[in-house]
């Protein structure tokens, strides 16, 4: 096994968010079985000023944790019905995260939490020492793409046109807003 550790974590967001594509999100459920499914598809949310992120608001309870050291999970709700999971990166009190957007067979963030049984219980998980949720290193023979996130155009075109998604080529179609 070749987790990844919190130097991995305690980077930029930007270079996170890229080099996360191709790595192996793990999950250990209840029962014992284990699940490992390459990482396809993430976005960087990054820090106070991108009006994308929830960090633009400030400090609030619910983003308190994206004020962690990098390697911990925020996770909240949207729409009230769909977990969202993210990586926390960076150095203490520099609010970024990844928002994981699918993994191998599986595209969207909704659907990829309801998959793995991810909910709030997830919120602060340090993938670093979790039992029940880990990434681990893994090579990647494909080109990354890049391109706008989806879903905030409410943050205005400057940040909304960011090419702050990154996917694996030609693995699906991510032409999509």
């Amino acid at each position: 096994m070749n987790r990844l550790t919190d130097n991995f974590f305690k980077r930029d967001v930007l270079v996170v968010a890229p080099q996360m594509v191709g790595k192996i999100l793990v999950r250990r459920f209840d029962d014992g079985q284990i699940v490992r499914l390459p990482i396809t598809e993430v976005e960087a949310y990054r820090g106070e000023d991108d009006l994308a992120c929830h960090a633009s608001k400030g400090r609030t309870p619910r983003t308190d944790v994206m004020y962690s050291v990098g390697g911990c999970a925020y996770v909240y709700l949207v729409y009230g019905m769909h977990w969202m999971l993210n990586i926390v990166t960076g150095d203490l009190n520099s609010p970024q995260a990844v928002l994981l957007r699918g993994v191998d067979t599986c595209y969207g963030p909704g659907r990829l939490t309801r998959l793995l049984k991810i909910d709030k219980s997830f919120n602060a998980e340090d993938f670093t020492v979790s039992e029940r949720l880990w990434f681990e290193q893994a090579t990647l023979n494909k080109t990354i793409d890049t391109g706008p996130r989806i879903g905030v155009d409410y943050a205005g075109d400057y940040w909304a046109l960011k090419p702050w998604r990154y996917w694996i080529d030609g693995l699906h179609d991510m032409t999509r807003r």
